[in-house]
């Protein structure tokens, strides 16, 4: 196995944590397709329309035509909900990676490198909604470099930095699809503490709920 280094990152590593973390996010949007058609809505949605076609115009094709072109339109959907979350997030806080989590002393964002490149990544801030807690944010390795213990070593990181500086635990939001990421952070002691609804429309249509993931790295004496 190549060897791996995780390490604090430095502002050359800018343009690879920004393609780690983009490749990371497309990867689920074939599953949130999937888990959009198994949504009850969807599947009476779809039959209803394909019956009343099949009904009005007594031939197969154009209900057929019909579906098709819905399911394409989903998938279009799906992916402009993740375009614009990767957007968002190359925009705000990954173009700033320096000031947003270098430069305050209570933020870090740290890389796994092998071969001289950056193959996974995960940073963490202070939680905006409870002063006591870090939040892991951007946590994505290489398809390549999965199943090596990567991630778990860069969980690991974010606990001993957040032990470090003396706060409580650490938080973290992932969604439904993220099935691989909700058993990471179970085996690595997280536990889940709440779900909500992502706040774009079609993810409140299609029951696309994310979830609030927690884990204790200090006991309060």
């Amino acid at each position: 196995m190549d060897e791996v280094q995780i390490r604090q990152y430095r502002e050359e590593d800018l343009e690879e944590v920004k393609e780690v973390f983009t490749i990371g996010m497309s990867e689920h949007i074939p599953s949130s397709c999937m888990h959009v058609l198994k949504q009850p809505l969807a599947q009476m949605f779809l039959g209803c329309v394909f019956c009343a076609l099949l009904t009005s115009s007594m031939s197969i094709l154009l209900p057929v035509l019909a579906v098709t072109l819905l399911l394409a339109a989903g998938r279009q959907s799906v992916c402009y909900m993740f375009n614009k979350y990767i957007q968002t997030s190359l925009e705000q806080d990954l173009s700033h990676i320096q000031q947003t989590y270098m430069d305050p002393p209570n933020a870090c964002v740290w890389v796994a490198e092998s071969q001289g490149r950056v193959v996974g990544t995960v940073g963490c801030f202070p939680s905006e909604n409870d002063k006591n807690f870090l939040e892991l944010k951007r946590m994505s390795v290489k398809k390549a470099h999965r199943g090596k213990g990567i991630a778990k070593a860069l969980c690991r990181t974010v606990a001993d930095f957040a032990r470090e500086r003396g706060y409580l635990g650490v938080i973290l939001h992932t969604s439904v699809v993220q099935t691989d990421a909700q058993k990471l952070y179970e085996h690595m002691g997280y536990h889940k503490v709440r779900e909500f609804s992502a706040p774009e429309f079609i993810a409140k249509l299609t029951n696309f709920t994310l979830m609030e993931y927690q884990l204790i790295v200090k006991r309060h004496n």
